[in-house]
């Protein structure tokens, strides 16, 4: 109620009738009774005066009516009571009487005016109340308006402020940590949020891995790296239909799983989950949620779906980012990897020999080949297991992809597992940067495990993790990585004692042991001795820009005898020493430093050599050129070219064993009835594996 000075001027009290009519009796006596007492002690006693007042105030305050009686009275009192004296000489009680009704109508009239005048001002400030209630609540109601559009264009720049924050994120950050850890602090205060986090599917879709969390509030039931299933998980029923999801406190329906069971433990009690959809599909989840009982409105869905399409974005670019960075980094491993390769392999790619020791290992890489399974190749040194590998690498549906190796034994205990998974930026001191490992650079490849049996007992159960899952993680990281990988091991060693004396994991032997292939010594395929000279001497020439055209015979047979230890390898470094020896076209070879290794031969043969030496040397060479040549086409029944042919088992070229052959005046027919003297076919079975 509003008041006013004009609505307390004209306010009256509203007088009962015998109240009124009693002002009237009360004034008219009060006025007789002070003239009666002013006459008693011979004062002035103007009764008129005094009965006019009474009238007046009669007529004022109690009415029409009232003032009458008053009147009456007051004239009643001079005619009939003891007042009669005070009457004018010459004046009639009667003009006394005119007198006061001309004024008691004065006075009605005034008070007539008077009420009308009240009730205007009444009227008139009730009229004045109810507007200015009226306006009031207009600009109540519009203050409250006024305030809920503020609220509202708060609200809505805040949440465009949000907007533009994740589209510059989407833009700038490549990062899936750092462009939540971006927007999350946006989200909590334009969405009231406590919770954020983001959630990715595997390769197989099947399982959920939240990549990045911000929870400043959380006591460590939901962390990062967390997987859990997509099946039966809110998360994934978003990620599945591609709807949001809001979930309030009890969750029914939903507490049975364990990640809504990790919520309740961090005293979530509001969850929204939002499909990150990208070209039709979904790629993962935002996670929000609240520690406050508040759910998630329509409308707060509806626009956190278009935060969730910016996030889609940035999301489908960091992983596209991550991927390329992959690849990059792998790329120029690779790149290193092979120009290593380039700089320490001796292109010696080919298998040369013919000897059935050798024919029975070739047997078995083509057929291990086309499997994915995994071989363990055993031999000594330098037999030329790597080889092997290669060959069965290139004989495989991965021959496109790369072939990576790593001899165990060449790199320290330490630095073993960096090199087999990679690590992270400051996983150890020296760690610098990010590193791929072989595993990882050999996906979809074949990887090459050289000397296998010097893994040590520590690492083992990793190499057996990738074998039988086929997953693994990087030092310093906790993500786990898949990779598909055809592992070749090889060992010199022997593994099932080492197994026996618990040096090497059983586990892993069986799990290595698939397929094993054993490369005989060198020593076991003599055979194959004048075909490698012959491949080493004329490889070796070339780099080095010489030309050898004859190994003698006494070289050749000597490199036969000799027990080789070293197996191949020592064969290719006598051979290119030799080669470096060597001023003209014949290989001189030093014998010499061979002989305390060769094997005894008899005295018969010791002092047939002796007495060799005092013989003419054309004479001598002119012998044993004449029936090793001999001998050798028998062997090869005839052929001179080709891998089998009798040129290649002397080391000779196909050229100079034809004219050496005229010189001494041998003819091929009639060492072998078949006759491919002009030939250089060869059977496919002798062909070098690549």
């Amino acid at each position: 109620m509003v008041y006013s000075p004009i609505s307390s001027l004209a306010a009256r009290p509203v007088i009962p009738v015998v109240l009124r009519y009693g002002v009237a009796v009360a004034s008219v006596a009060a006025a007789l009774g002070t003239t009666l007492i002013l006459r008693h002690y011979s004062l002035p006693h103007p009764f008129i005066s005094l009965s006019l007042t009474a009238i007046a105030i009669t007529f004022w305050y109690a009415g029409t009516k009232p003032g009458v009686l008053a009147l009456l009275l007051s004239c009643l009192a001079m005619t009939r009571l003891a007042a009669r004296h005070l009457l004018l000489p010459g004046v009639s009680w009667e003009s006394y009487l005119i007198f006061y009704a001309v004024f008691g109508l004065l006075v009605s009239w005034l008070s007539a005016y008077r009420r009308r005048a009240e009730r205007l001002l009444t009227e008139a400030r009730d009229n004045l109340e109810l507007r200015v209630a009226e306006r009031t609540s207009e600009l109540t109601q519009t203050n409250k308006e006024l305030q809920n559009t503020q609220a509202e264009l708060r609200s809505e720049k805040d949440r465009l402020k949000l907007l533009l924050d994740v589209t510059n994120q989407v833009v700038s950050s490549l990062q899936l940590e750092d462009l939540l850890r971006a927007i999350s602090a946006s989200i909590r205060h334009a969405m009231q949020c406590d919770y954020a986090s983001l959630s990715l599917p595997d390769t197989e879709n099947k399982q959920l891995r939240l990549y990045a969390l911000d929870f400043p509030e959380g006591k460590g039931f939901l962390q990062e790296e967390l997987v859990y299933s997509i099946e039966g998980s809110p998360s994934g029923r978003a990620f599945r239909t591609m709807k949001p999801l809001a979930l309030k406190s009890p969750f029914a329906g939903w507490l049975d799983y364990p990640i809504v069971q990790k919520t309740v433990r961090e005293g979530l009690k509001s969850l929204c989950f939002l499909p990150l959809v990208s070209r039709n599909r979904a790629i993962g989840t935002l996670n929000l949620a609240r520690l406050r009982d508040e759910a998630f409105t329509e409308e707060d869905l509806n626009f956190l779906s278009q935060v969730a399409n910016q996030v889609a974005i940035a999301v489908e670019n960091a992983s596209a980012y991550r991927q390329i960075a992959d690849l990059k980094d792998q790329l120029a491993q690779e790149k290193l990897y092979l120009e290593d390769e380039i700089r320490t392999d001796a292109n010696f790619e080919e298998i040369v020999g013919t000897s059935p020791a050798l024919r029975r290992v070739l047997k078995h890489v083509e057929t291990v080949a086309p499997t994915e399974s995994t071989v363990l190749i055993y031999g000594e040194t330098g037999t030329g297991k790597e080889l092997i590998a290669r060959a069965i690498h290139d004989l495989s549906p991965r021959r496109s992809k790369t072939f990576v190796k790593l001899n165990c034994a060449a790199i320290p205990t330490g630095l073993l597992e960096s090199e087999l998974f990679g690590h992270e930026k400051g996983a150890f001191t020296g760690a610098v940067a990010q590193r791929i490992g072989r595993m990882e650079l050999a996906n979809q490849g074949t990887l090459f495990l050289d000397e296998v049996g010097e893994i040590p007992l520590e690492l083992q159960p990793k190499l057996l993790r990738v074998l039988q899952e086929r997953e693994f993680e990087r030092l310093g990281s906790a993500r786990t990585l898949r990779t598909d990988v055809r592992l070749i091991a090889a060992t010199n060693r022997d593994l099932d004692a080492m197994v026996e004396q618990g040096r090497f994991r059983s586990d892993l032997f069986f799990r290595l042991n698939v397929f094993p292939i054993q490369v005989p010594a060198l020593r076991e395929r003599p055979d194959d001795i004048p075909l490698l000279v012959r491949h080493f001497a004329d490889e070796f020439s070339r780099r080095m820009n010489k030309t050898i055209e004859t190994i003698p015979s006494e070289t050749m047979k000597a490199l036969c005898q000799y027990r080789w230890p070293g197996n191949v390898r020592e064969l290719q470094n006598v051979i290119e020493r030799a080669v470096i020896l060597s001023p003209g076209p014949v290989l001189k070879v030093p014998i010499a430093e061979l002989q305390p290794r060769t094997t005894p031969v008899a005295a018969s043969e010791r002092a047939s050599s002796g007495s060799a030496k005092r013989k003419p040397v054309r004479s001598i060479l002119t012998e044993v050129d004449r029936d090793q040549i001999i001998q050798a086409l028998k062997d090869a029944d005839g052929r001179v070219g080709g891998p089998t042919g009798a040129a290649s088992r002397l080391g000779l070229k196909r050229t100079t064993f034809i004219t050496r052959m005229k010189k001494l005046g041998i003819d091929a027919n009639g060492v072998s009835e078949h006759d491919e003297l002009g030939t250089d076919t060869s059977d496919s079975s002798d062909t070098p594996i690549q």
